[in-house]
Protein backbone atom coordinates (compact mmCIF):
# COMPACT_ATOMS: atom_id res chain seq x y z
CA UNK A 1 0.00 0.00 0.00
CA UNK A 2 1.30 3.65 -1.02
CA UNK A 3 2.26 5.75 1.73
CA UNK A 4 3.01 8.70 -0.67
CA UNK A 5 0.67 11.69 0.95
CA UNK A 6 -2.07 12.81 -1.64
CA UNK A 7 -2.29 16.73 -2.59
CA UNK A 8 -5.89 18.09 -1.11
CA UNK A 9 -7.99 18.45 -4.66
CA UNK A 10 -8.48 22.43 -3.66
CA UNK A 11 -4.68 22.67 -4.05
CA UNK A 12 -4.06 20.30 -7.04
CA UNK A 13 -5.20 23.77 -9.24
CA UNK A 14 -2.50 25.75 -7.73
CA UNK A 15 0.23 22.57 -8.30
CA UNK A 16 -0.89 22.43 -11.92
CA UNK A 17 -0.85 25.79 -12.67
CA UNK A 18 3.13 25.31 -11.58
CA UNK A 19 3.68 22.79 -13.54
CA UNK A 20 2.31 24.94 -16.61
CA UNK A 21 4.76 27.72 -15.84
CA UNK A 22 7.32 24.92 -15.79
CA UNK A 23 6.52 23.67 -19.28
CA UNK A 24 6.56 27.40 -20.99
CA UNK A 25 10.23 28.18 -20.06
CA UNK A 26 9.74 29.93 -16.42
CA UNK A 27 12.07 28.77 -13.91
CA UNK A 28 10.28 27.72 -10.30
CA UNK A 29 12.02 26.02 -7.46
CA UNK A 30 9.81 23.63 -5.12
CA UNK A 31 10.01 26.42 -2.48
CA UNK A 32 8.60 28.95 -4.88
CA UNK A 33 5.94 26.65 -5.06
CA UNK A 34 5.49 25.67 -1.36
CA UNK A 35 5.73 29.45 -0.56
CA UNK A 36 3.24 30.04 -3.21
CA UNK A 37 0.74 27.39 -1.76
CA UNK A 38 1.09 28.86 2.02
CA UNK A 39 1.02 32.68 0.20
CA UNK A 40 -2.50 31.93 -0.50
CA UNK A 41 -3.88 29.78 2.52
CA UNK A 42 -2.54 32.82 3.80
CA UNK A 43 -4.40 35.77 2.20
CA UNK A 44 -7.66 33.46 2.01
CA UNK A 45 -7.79 34.64 -1.26
CA UNK A 46 -11.79 36.07 -2.35
CA UNK A 47 -10.87 36.52 -5.76
CA UNK A 48 -8.77 35.61 -8.60
CA UNK A 49 -6.78 38.88 -8.74
CA UNK A 50 -5.65 37.80 -4.64
CA UNK A 51 -4.27 34.36 -6.58
CA UNK A 52 -2.33 37.08 -9.08
CA UNK A 53 -0.53 38.68 -6.80
CA UNK A 54 0.00 36.01 -4.56
CA UNK A 55 1.49 34.34 -7.52
CA UNK A 56 3.56 37.51 -8.41
CA UNK A 57 5.06 37.93 -4.84
CA UNK A 58 6.37 34.22 -4.42
CA UNK A 59 7.02 32.96 -8.22
CA UNK A 60 8.77 36.25 -9.01
CA UNK A 61 8.48 36.15 -12.70
CA UNK A 62 11.01 38.12 -14.64
CA UNK A 63 10.04 41.34 -15.83
CA UNK A 64 10.25 40.84 -19.60
CA UNK A 65 8.06 37.61 -19.36
CA UNK A 66 4.94 39.16 -17.13
CA UNK A 67 2.96 39.66 -20.34
CA UNK A 68 3.22 35.60 -20.87
CA UNK A 69 3.12 35.19 -17.23
CA UNK A 70 -0.36 36.87 -16.79
CA UNK A 71 -1.88 35.53 -20.49
CA UNK A 72 -1.05 31.55 -19.20
CA UNK A 73 -2.98 32.97 -15.52
CA UNK A 74 -5.73 34.01 -17.50
CA UNK A 75 -6.10 30.66 -19.59
CA UNK A 76 -5.61 28.52 -16.70
CA UNK A 77 -7.60 29.96 -14.33
CA UNK A 78 -10.05 31.42 -16.30
CA UNK A 79 -10.93 29.29 -19.18
CA UNK A 80 -12.90 30.68 -21.62
CA UNK A 81 -13.23 34.18 -20.31
CA UNK A 82 -9.40 34.20 -20.21
CA UNK A 83 -9.39 37.52 -23.12
CA UNK A 84 -11.90 39.81 -21.99
CA UNK A 85 -13.30 42.28 -24.14
CA UNK A 86 -15.42 45.44 -24.19
CA UNK A 87 -18.99 46.00 -24.81
CA UNK A 88 -18.52 46.38 -28.29
CA UNK A 89 -15.94 43.35 -28.06
CA UNK A 90 -12.93 45.88 -29.47
CA UNK A 91 -9.31 45.79 -27.72
CA UNK A 92 -6.18 47.72 -28.42
CA UNK A 93 -5.29 45.15 -30.59
CA UNK A 94 -7.47 44.76 -32.49
CA UNK A 95 -9.03 47.36 -35.37
CA UNK A 96 -12.47 46.59 -36.68
CA UNK A 97 -12.69 47.60 -40.76
CA UNK A 98 -16.05 46.76 -41.16
CA UNK A 99 -17.66 50.22 -41.63
CA UNK A 100 -21.00 51.09 -40.45
CA UNK A 101 -23.80 50.41 -43.30
CA UNK A 102 -21.31 48.19 -45.21
CA UNK A 103 -22.46 45.40 -44.60
CA UNK A 104 -26.36 45.99 -45.97
CA UNK A 105 -23.88 45.96 -49.75
CA UNK A 106 -24.15 42.19 -48.98
CA UNK A 107 -25.55 39.72 -46.69
CA UNK A 108 -24.31 38.45 -44.19
CA UNK A 109 -23.69 34.26 -44.60
CA UNK A 110 -27.00 32.16 -45.10
CA UNK A 111 -27.45 28.56 -44.92
CA UNK A 112 -26.96 28.53 -48.52
CA UNK A 113 -23.76 30.41 -48.29
CA UNK A 114 -20.99 28.47 -50.39
CA UNK A 115 -18.42 26.50 -47.66
CA UNK A 116 -15.98 25.76 -50.28
CA UNK A 117 -13.63 28.96 -49.38
CA UNK A 118 -12.73 29.30 -52.87
CA UNK A 119 -14.88 33.09 -52.82
CA UNK A 120 -14.64 36.14 -51.56
CA UNK A 121 -17.07 38.03 -49.36
CA UNK A 122 -16.87 41.17 -47.77
CA UNK A 123 -19.21 40.70 -44.91
CA UNK A 124 -18.43 40.53 -41.25
CA UNK A 125 -18.79 36.67 -39.85
CA UNK A 126 -17.93 36.65 -36.12
CA UNK A 127 -17.38 33.28 -35.29
CA UNK A 128 -14.90 31.34 -32.74
CA UNK A 129 -12.22 28.81 -34.50
CA UNK A 130 -10.60 25.61 -32.78
CA UNK A 131 -7.59 24.26 -33.56
CA UNK A 132 -6.93 20.50 -33.68
CA UNK A 133 -4.15 19.32 -31.52
CA UNK A 134 -1.37 17.54 -33.59
CA UNK A 135 1.74 16.56 -33.83
CA UNK A 136 4.89 18.83 -35.08
CA UNK A 137 5.00 18.30 -38.87
CA UNK A 138 8.60 17.69 -40.45
CA UNK A 139 8.22 21.33 -42.26
CA UNK A 140 7.60 23.09 -39.03
CA UNK A 141 10.64 21.31 -36.67
CA UNK A 142 12.90 22.48 -40.29
CA UNK A 143 11.70 25.95 -39.60
CA UNK A 144 11.90 25.39 -35.88
CA UNK A 145 15.26 24.45 -36.34
CA UNK A 146 17.02 26.83 -38.85
CA UNK A 147 15.13 29.67 -38.29
CA UNK A 148 17.43 31.18 -35.85
CA UNK A 149 20.56 31.57 -38.19
CA UNK A 150 18.70 31.52 -41.96
CA UNK A 151 16.10 34.34 -41.40
CA UNK A 152 17.26 38.01 -42.54
CA UNK A 153 19.46 39.79 -40.82
CA UNK A 154 20.95 43.48 -40.90
CA UNK A 155 24.63 44.87 -40.38
CA UNK A 156 24.67 46.64 -36.64
CA UNK A 157 25.96 49.51 -35.83
CA UNK A 158 28.32 47.44 -32.79
CA UNK A 159 31.62 46.18 -34.23
CA UNK A 160 33.30 42.70 -33.59
CA UNK A 161 36.78 41.25 -34.05
CA UNK A 162 37.38 39.49 -37.67
CA UNK A 163 39.62 38.10 -39.65
CA UNK A 164 38.93 40.32 -42.64
CA UNK A 165 37.32 43.53 -42.25
CA UNK A 166 36.53 47.23 -43.48
CA UNK A 167 38.13 48.62 -40.47
CA UNK A 168 41.10 48.45 -38.08
CA UNK A 169 41.33 47.48 -34.81
CA UNK A 170 43.67 49.84 -33.60
CA UNK A 171 43.40 48.97 -29.72
CA UNK A 172 44.15 45.10 -30.11
CA UNK A 173 46.77 46.25 -32.50
CA UNK A 174 48.41 48.54 -30.42
CA UNK A 175 48.03 45.73 -27.39
CA UNK A 176 49.48 43.20 -29.57
CA UNK A 177 52.70 45.82 -30.79
CA UNK A 178 53.34 45.89 -26.96
CA UNK A 179 54.21 42.25 -26.42
CA UNK A 180 56.02 42.31 -29.86
CA UNK A 181 58.64 44.84 -28.36
CA UNK A 182 57.10 47.76 -31.07
CA UNK A 183 56.81 45.55 -33.85
CA UNK A 184 53.67 45.27 -36.21
CA UNK A 185 53.39 41.70 -36.99
CA UNK A 186 49.42 41.50 -37.55
CA UNK A 187 46.86 44.25 -38.12
CA UNK A 188 43.90 43.45 -36.20
CA UNK A 189 40.51 44.06 -37.90
CA UNK A 190 36.67 44.77 -37.17
CA UNK A 191 33.57 44.08 -38.64
CA UNK A 192 30.49 45.24 -38.15
CA UNK A 193 28.21 42.52 -36.23
CA UNK A 194 24.89 41.41 -38.08
CA UNK A 195 21.50 41.46 -35.77
CA UNK A 196 18.70 39.83 -36.62
CA UNK A 197 15.69 42.36 -38.95
CA UNK A 198 12.49 42.67 -37.76
CA UNK A 199 10.05 40.29 -39.47
CA UNK A 200 6.57 40.82 -40.55
CA UNK A 201 3.86 38.22 -41.07
CA UNK A 202 -0.08 39.18 -42.36
CA UNK A 203 -1.96 36.27 -42.30
CA UNK A 204 -5.14 36.15 -44.27
CA UNK A 205 -7.70 34.66 -42.11
CA UNK A 206 -10.98 35.29 -44.62
CA UNK A 207 -13.45 32.62 -45.87
CA UNK A 208 -11.23 32.26 -48.97
CA UNK A 209 -8.07 30.93 -47.00
CA UNK A 210 -10.05 28.65 -44.34
CA UNK A 211 -8.89 25.48 -46.05
CA UNK A 212 -5.25 27.07 -45.03
CA UNK A 213 -5.81 28.71 -42.15
CA UNK A 214 -5.12 26.24 -39.28
CA UNK A 215 -1.36 25.29 -40.88
CA UNK A 216 -0.73 28.85 -41.30
CA UNK A 217 -1.43 29.49 -37.59
CA UNK A 218 0.83 27.04 -36.62
CA UNK A 219 3.56 27.76 -38.95
CA UNK A 220 3.37 31.75 -37.43
CA UNK A 221 3.50 30.56 -33.79
CA UNK A 222 7.15 27.97 -34.57
CA UNK A 223 8.42 31.05 -36.33
CA UNK A 224 7.58 33.42 -33.40
CA UNK A 225 9.55 31.13 -30.97
CA UNK A 226 12.42 30.76 -33.66
CA UNK A 227 12.95 34.69 -33.64
CA UNK A 228 12.76 37.47 -31.64
CA UNK A 229 11.91 40.33 -33.63
CA UNK A 230 8.65 39.13 -35.55
CA UNK A 231 5.24 40.13 -35.32
CA UNK A 232 2.26 38.35 -36.33
CA UNK A 233 -1.25 39.86 -37.50
CA UNK A 234 -4.39 38.23 -39.03
CA UNK A 235 -6.88 40.17 -41.41
CA UNK A 236 -10.21 39.22 -42.72
CA UNK A 237 -13.23 41.96 -41.72
CA UNK A 238 -10.75 43.08 -38.77
CA UNK A 239 -6.76 43.42 -38.18
CA UNK A 240 -5.38 41.95 -35.35
CA UNK A 241 -2.13 41.51 -33.80
CA UNK A 242 -1.79 37.75 -32.28
CA UNK A 243 2.34 37.94 -31.77
CA UNK A 244 1.45 38.48 -27.63
CA UNK A 245 -0.54 34.97 -27.70
CA UNK A 246 1.92 33.20 -30.07
CA UNK A 247 4.68 34.01 -27.89
CA UNK A 248 3.55 31.33 -25.37
CA UNK A 249 5.56 27.87 -25.74
CA UNK A 250 3.08 25.34 -25.86
CA UNK A 251 1.19 25.38 -29.55
CA UNK A 252 -1.98 24.27 -28.18
CA UNK A 253 -2.00 26.78 -25.97
CA UNK A 254 -0.67 29.24 -27.55
CA UNK A 255 -3.61 29.06 -30.59
CA UNK A 256 -6.23 28.94 -27.89
CA UNK A 257 -5.32 32.34 -26.88
CA UNK A 258 -4.72 33.65 -30.12
CA UNK A 259 -8.82 32.02 -31.55
CA UNK A 260 -9.97 34.09 -28.52
CA UNK A 261 -7.99 36.99 -29.97
CA UNK A 262 -9.37 36.55 -33.57
CA UNK A 263 -13.02 37.03 -34.16
CA UNK A 264 -13.23 37.35 -37.74
CA UNK A 265 -12.17 33.87 -38.49
CA UNK A 266 -13.79 32.31 -42.04
CA UNK A 267 -15.33 35.73 -42.74
CA UNK A 268 -15.34 38.46 -45.22
CA UNK A 269 -12.19 39.72 -47.25
CA UNK A 270 -10.86 43.18 -46.91
CA UNK A 271 -7.40 43.42 -47.36
CA UNK A 272 -6.86 46.95 -48.94
CA UNK A 273 -8.68 48.14 -45.94
CA UNK A 274 -6.41 46.03 -43.95
CA UNK A 275 -3.24 46.67 -44.89
CA UNK A 276 -4.58 50.52 -44.77
CA UNK A 277 -5.57 50.09 -41.55
CA UNK A 278 -2.25 48.50 -40.52
CA UNK A 279 -0.32 51.90 -41.84
CA UNK A 280 -2.21 54.35 -39.93
CA UNK A 281 -1.90 52.98 -36.36
CA UNK A 282 1.72 54.54 -35.75
CA UNK A 283 2.50 51.47 -33.46
CA UNK A 284 2.09 49.19 -35.82
CA UNK A 285 3.12 51.00 -38.85
CA UNK A 286 6.55 51.12 -37.46
CA UNK A 287 7.67 47.09 -37.36
CA UNK A 288 7.23 47.52 -40.98
CA UNK A 289 9.83 49.97 -41.12
CA UNK A 290 13.24 47.93 -42.63
CA UNK A 291 11.37 44.71 -41.86
CA UNK A 292 11.47 41.28 -43.89
CA UNK A 293 7.56 41.65 -44.72
CA UNK A 294 5.35 38.55 -45.88
CA UNK A 295 1.68 38.37 -46.55
CA UNK A 296 -0.13 34.86 -46.79
CA UNK A 297 -3.31 35.58 -48.84
CA UNK A 298 -4.84 34.47 -52.05
CA UNK A 299 -5.84 38.15 -53.00
CA UNK A 300 -9.36 37.41 -53.92
CA UNK A 301 -10.13 41.40 -52.92
CA UNK A 302 -13.93 42.18 -52.64
CA UNK A 303 -12.79 46.24 -51.63
CA UNK A 304 -11.66 48.12 -54.63
CA UNK A 305 -7.95 47.30 -56.30
CA UNK A 306 -7.07 51.15 -56.37
CA UNK A 307 -7.15 50.92 -52.30
CA UNK A 308 -5.46 47.65 -51.95
CA UNK A 309 -2.33 49.16 -54.81
CA UNK A 310 -1.94 52.41 -52.69
CA UNK A 311 -1.41 50.51 -49.38
CA UNK A 312 1.10 47.69 -51.13
CA UNK A 313 3.14 50.72 -52.54
CA UNK A 314 3.45 51.97 -49.15
CA UNK A 315 4.05 49.24 -47.36
CA UNK A 316 6.51 48.28 -49.73
CA UNK A 317 8.62 51.54 -49.33
CA UNK A 318 9.00 51.16 -45.69
CA UNK A 319 9.71 47.38 -46.02
CA UNK A 320 13.34 46.12 -47.00
CA UNK A 321 11.62 43.42 -48.76
CA UNK A 322 8.22 42.56 -49.43
CA UNK A 323 6.64 39.14 -50.40
CA UNK A 324 3.16 38.60 -51.04
CA UNK A 325 2.75 34.16 -50.81
CA UNK A 326 -0.68 33.65 -52.74
CA UNK A 327 -1.85 29.43 -53.01
CA UNK A 328 -2.93 30.68 -56.77
CA UNK A 329 0.90 30.80 -57.75
CA UNK A 330 1.02 26.97 -57.73
CA UNK A 331 2.36 26.48 -61.54
CA UNK A 332 6.05 27.66 -62.48
CA UNK A 333 5.73 30.69 -64.40
CA UNK A 334 3.10 31.93 -62.28
CA UNK A 335 0.96 35.36 -63.73
CA UNK A 336 -1.57 36.81 -61.71
CA UNK A 337 -5.12 36.65 -62.91
CA UNK A 338 -7.19 38.24 -60.64
CA UNK A 339 -7.79 42.24 -60.58
CA UNK A 340 -6.38 42.95 -57.28
CA UNK A 341 -2.51 40.54 -57.89
CA UNK A 342 -2.42 42.49 -61.15
CA UNK A 343 -2.58 45.64 -59.49
CA UNK A 344 0.02 45.14 -56.64
CA UNK A 345 2.38 43.12 -59.03
CA UNK A 346 4.88 45.71 -59.58
CA UNK A 347 5.11 46.56 -55.97
CA UNK A 348 5.80 43.20 -54.55
CA UNK A 349 9.53 42.20 -54.38
CA UNK A 350 8.10 38.33 -54.70
CA UNK A 351 5.22 36.82 -55.96
CA UNK A 352 5.17 32.98 -55.34
CA UNK A 353 3.49 29.52 -53.95
CA UNK A 354 2.03 29.69 -50.54
CA UNK A 355 -0.01 26.76 -51.24
CA UNK A 356 1.68 24.32 -48.59
CA UNK A 357 3.18 24.86 -45.17
CA UNK A 358 6.76 23.56 -47.40
CA UNK A 359 6.33 26.22 -49.65
CA UNK A 360 6.09 29.36 -47.42
CA UNK A 361 9.03 27.84 -45.26
CA UNK A 362 11.33 27.33 -48.19
CA UNK A 363 10.66 30.97 -49.40
CA UNK A 364 11.14 32.46 -45.39
CA UNK A 365 14.70 30.75 -45.25
CA UNK A 366 15.45 31.72 -48.25
CA UNK A 367 14.91 35.62 -47.42
CA UNK A 368 18.34 35.27 -45.64
CA UNK A 369 20.36 34.68 -48.49
CA UNK A 370 19.41 38.13 -49.62
CA UNK A 371 22.24 41.08 -49.79
CA UNK A 372 22.72 42.50 -45.66
CA UNK A 373 22.26 46.21 -46.19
Amino acid sequence: MSTEPQLPRAARVFISFVALLRANGFAVAPEQTTSFLAAIELLGPRSLDDIRQAALATLAPPPERRATFDRLFDLHFRGSEAIERTDDGEDDETVRLQEEGRGDEEPLRSDDTSESGLTATRAEALVERRFAVTASSDVLRRLAREAPRRLPKRRGHRRMRARRGPFADLRRTLRDTVRSDGEILRLGHLKRRQRPRKFLLLIDVSGSMKARTEQNMKLAHALVQAAPTIEVFTFGTRLTRVTRALRIKRREQALNAAAHLVSDWDGGTRIGDALQAFLAVPRFGGYARGAAVVIVSDGLERGEPDGLRDAVAKLSRRAWRLSWLTPLATAAGFRPQTEALVAIERFVDDLVDGSSSASIVAHVLALGRRRVA
